[in-house]
């Protein structure tokens, strides 16, 4: 027969057992979701704009800037939406240097608001090695809008 010592003995091992499982589930869980935010989007580049332009010249591609304040609700929705979006991300990804510049606070922010006239926002800005603005796009854009503007452009 089972002792009263014995239950004991086996309620607590099997609480431990459980807590331990519990708390290797969070932990994965925990890992995978931060990988799996790291990896999604548009993998915006924290260099300056002389530094993307270098790259622009040794790549041939185009730099794309999003002009935005922290301020401004289109800019956090498309930051939290389209530019999230897999379709968007694998596209830019592949075809352009991407910074995202908060025009009051970065160091190349009141630069490339003046130099680029950005006077609402977002202000999306896709400029050539040379830094000769090729497209302006004022406003919150969606996944398709964005891709085919982008695709105008290559």
């Amino acid at each position: 027969m089972t002792t009263k010592k014995q239950i004991k003995l086996y309620m607590k091992k099997t609480i431990g057992i459980i807590a331990v499982l519990s708390l290797l589930m969070a932990f994965s869980w925990k890992n995978n979701f931060v990988k799996k935010q790291e990896s999604t989007g548009i993998a915006f580049r924290h260099i300056s704009l002389a530094e993307a332009k270098k790259q622009a010249v040794k790549s041939g591609q185009l730099i794309f800037i999003d002009a935005y304040t922290s301020w401004c609700g289109p800019c956090k929705r498309m930051a939290a939406t389209t530019f999230k979006d897999e379709k968007v991300a694998t596209y830019f990804n592949e075809n352009f240097i991407s910074l995202k510049i908060d025009v009051e606070k970065d160091v190349d922010g009141p630069e490339i608001e003046k130099m680029y006239k950005v006077q609402a926002y977002p202000t999306l800005l896709f400029i050539n090695s040379k830094g000769k603005l090729e497209k302006n796009v004022v406003g919150f854009q969606d996944p398709d809008k964005l891709i085919a503007i982008a695709k105008s452009l290559n």
